[in-house]
């Protein structure tokens, strides 16, 4: 059994929980592609939860997974790579596509004939209930690209990564320009998607972003906080300021335009993602506990939008401006039974042979 990184298992359950912390704040605001806060309460606190926690949580995974990655061992060829990580992933991840397809037929929440459609379109996108299943594709894409850079990355100095980190960086404008200046740019027309900087924006950069801090950045325990925790209080600001501040209760608006800095891939969520992996460098000891917890993690994320739902159902009661619960309460309590609920039933499933083609 390989050694367990600390920090990487920290930051594998927190991730996890911040994903479904968004999720439960979702419910508060996000009725599909046109969104609406019911009022000032709901407007803050989604912006607390959502905005200043969990923009970081889709980076933060895309970072770990390069840092274990990143690069690929010189004796593993590239067909030896895809073998090893899809198996992993894939199987999983086929299984939740079918049961977010057809499960929700069975207590009404769609028709059967729904349901086949949706089973017939999984190998091209994932079901209209399961929209958290869009970041396996994402990752699928990062996994095929890692043996390509890898090569380059064993080689390349610490200058030269800050300079493709840099083109990243001014990269993470393009959703802040597509918004509010033009809906095309650098090439981008109705025949033509791949902009100038297409090959270096996306989830590439936090690929080599984790190398780069991993391999260049070697500074003491006490810069890692210091820098860490600035980086990420001013990013995550940024994120819960944006969306409050666009967000007058009452008011229905295309759902882009709430979130108009919420893209995982904007300057502000890079900065708070930055930040928060300093800190996390900065942990060296682990639990038990938080070593089990993390092997669970991604069979938790596949399958937690099944327990969410009934739990918001409970929770919130078709009422979002006057929930069971305080919104301030509401959603972590939804985010933290859904955590639970999701831990105690991956760990049953991990106790049957082959789980792992189940669970991961």
């Amino acid at each position: 059994m390989k050694e367990r990184i600390a920090f990487v298992d920290y930051i594998r359950v927190t991730a996890c929980f911040l994903v479904m912390l968004v999720h439960a704040s979702e419910v508060f605001y996000n009725m599909g592609p046109v969104s609406e806060v019911a009022n000032e309460a709901n407007r803050l606190w989604v912006s607390v939860y959502d905005g200043f926690f969990g923009r970081i949580s889709v980076p933060l995974f895309m970072i770990v997974s390069a840092f274990l990655l990143v690069p690929v061992r010189r004796d593993m060829t590239m067909c030896q790579f895809y073998r090893r990580r899809f198996l992993r992933i894939l199987p999983p991840f086929v299984i939740f596509l079918v049961l977010y397809a057809v499960l929700p037929a069975l207590w009404g929440a769609m028709t059967w004939r729904e349901a086949l459609e949706a089973l017939m379109m999984v190998p091209f996108n994932f079901p209209p209930i399961a929209g958290h299943l869009w970041f396996m594709y994402p990752l699928i894409s990062i996994y095929l690209i890692i043996p390509v850079v890898s090569p380059w990355l064993e080689r390349a100095t610490a200058r030269e990564e800050r300079v493709f980190l840099s083109i990243f960086a001014f990269s993470t404008l393009t959703p802040w320009l597509h918004r509010f200046v033009s809906p095309e740019l650098w090439g981008e027309c109705f025949w033509n998607q791949y902009s100038a900087l297409w090959y270096c924006s996306g989830y590439l950069g936090y690929l080599v972003l984790a190398h780069y801090v991993r391999v260049h950045i070697r500074w003491s325990q006490l810069r890692r906080m210091t820098v860490g925790a600035v980086c990420f209080i001013v990013g995550a600001a940024f994120s819960a300021w944006s969306f409050w501040l666009v967000a007058e209760p009452g008011v229905r608006m295309e759902t882009p335009m709430m979130e108009w800095s919420w893209e995982f891939c904007t300057p502000n969520v890079l900065l708070s993602t930055f930040g928060a992996f300093l800190l996390f460098t900065c942990i060296t000891k682990a639990p038990k506990w938080i070593n089990s917890l993390a092997r669970l993690t991604f069979g938790m994320y596949l399958m937690h939008i099944f327990f969410l739902t009934f739990i918001v159902e409970w929770i919130v009661r078709g009422n979002v401006a006057a929930p069971v619960l305080h919104v301030a309460i509401a959603i972590p309590t939804i985010a933290l039974l859904t955590y639970l609920c999701c831990a105690v039933v991956t760990k049953l499933i991990s106790l049957i042979p082959g789980s792992k083609y189940i669970v991961g």
